[in-house]
């Protein structure tokens, strides 16, 4: 608002200094090259955060069991070896949700290696159209 009060009164003649020594601007200086860097600069800003805020915003904390595509639910908890056993033999790692007892497939299997049979707390996405779940990280629950 300040610089537009500025300008008009440069361009009334009511200032009597030069506009680029005076109130900082100058329109000739500026290149169109300088402009469409800057605003591809924003731009790229723009987007990688609203990247990170949407896979921030999908991503859901949930407590459960690592079990195996045999097994699924029936061992949760209680059966360690059995899941280490069923995976070694050619069975895939899955993921038991401690509250709904629901059974999801695991998109990154390696991500889990360590945990096998284990109660854990998962921050995953979840795709419900395939039941799966991708791990983003995982801790053993306490």
């Amino acid at each position: 608002m300040i610089a537009l009060i500025e300008q008009k009164l440069c361009r009334r003649r009511l200032c009597n200094q030069r506009p680029v020594a005076h109130h900082g601007f100058n329109r000739e200086s500026k290149s169109p090259e300088v402009n469409v860097k800057r605003f591809v600069a924003v731009l790229i800003l723009m987007l990688s955060s609203a990247a990170i805020l949407a896979s921030a915003a999908d991503a859901t904390k949930v407590d459960g069991w690592i079990s195996d595509s045999m097994c699924g639910a029936k061992h949760a908890g209680s059966g360690a070896a059995c899941v280490k056993k069923c995976i070694n033999d050619g069975m895939k790692p899955v993921f038991v949700d401690a509250s709904k007892k629901a059974v999801w497939s695991i998109d990154n299997p390696d991500a889990v290696k360590n945990f096998y049979g284990d109660h854990v707390s998962v921050t995953a996405t979840l795709n419900e159209s395939t039941k799966s779940v991708h791990i983003d990280s995982i801790a053993a629950a306490k």
